[in-house]
């Protein structure tokens, strides 16, 4: 990935968080960092 690349996604990834914090209250930011944990929790019992 080139380094013009990263950056558009992570501005990307960045006004993202932002607009759910100014609109939804970061209720999506919640969701999918519970998501992530039982994604995490899941991938580890396949180890």
């Amino acid at each position: 990935m080139t380094t013009k690349i990263s950056l558009w996604l992570g501005g990307l990834i960045l006004a993202g968080i932002v607009l759910d914090l100014a609109l939804l209250e970061g209720d999506n930011l919640v969701f999918l960092g519970q998501r992530g944990l039982e994604l995490m929790e899941y991938i580890a019992f396949w180890r």
